[in-house]
């Protein structure tokens, strides 16, 4: 039997979503027909209408066992790195990763089953 909270409702959980998370791992410097790769990934996702996705800006990091780039090395290149997460079904996401593998080919995508604690991809 559920318990019930102050207000008499059922505090029983509901069962938690589940949904994938894809991280795709690139540098400032990274390119797809002469405009940056972060900025046409995201624009592809929402034209493939992707429940959510953000491009972080790293202050530092690296990629592929290079040497650590920081802010403090902004002039040195755009090495800098930049994260790609997004949230979806697995259904879109199984979409969507063949085009982003080949805009990405030389970059480390991870793909996660993760639980919403809160919220829906509706």
């Amino acid at each position: 039997m559920g318990s019930f909270g102050a207000n008499g409702r059922s505090t029983s959980k509901m069962p938690d979503a589940m949904a994938v998370q894809v991280t795709i791992y690139l540098n400032e410097a990274d390119q797809w027909h002469h405009r940056p790769l972060h900025m046409e990934i995201l624009r592809y996702l929402r034209s493939e209408n992707v429940y959510a996705a953000t491009a972080i800006h790293c202050v530092a990091g690296f990629l592929g066992r290079h040497q650590v780039e920081t802010a403090h090395l902004v002039e040195a290149g755009g090495k800098l790195p930049v994260i790609i997460i997004f949230v979806d079904t697995d259904e879109h996401v199984n979409r969507v990763l063949p085009t982003l593998k080949e805009m990405a080919s030389h970059r480390l995508i991870v793909r996660e089953n993760v639980v919403l604690e809160q919220g829906n991809l509706e």
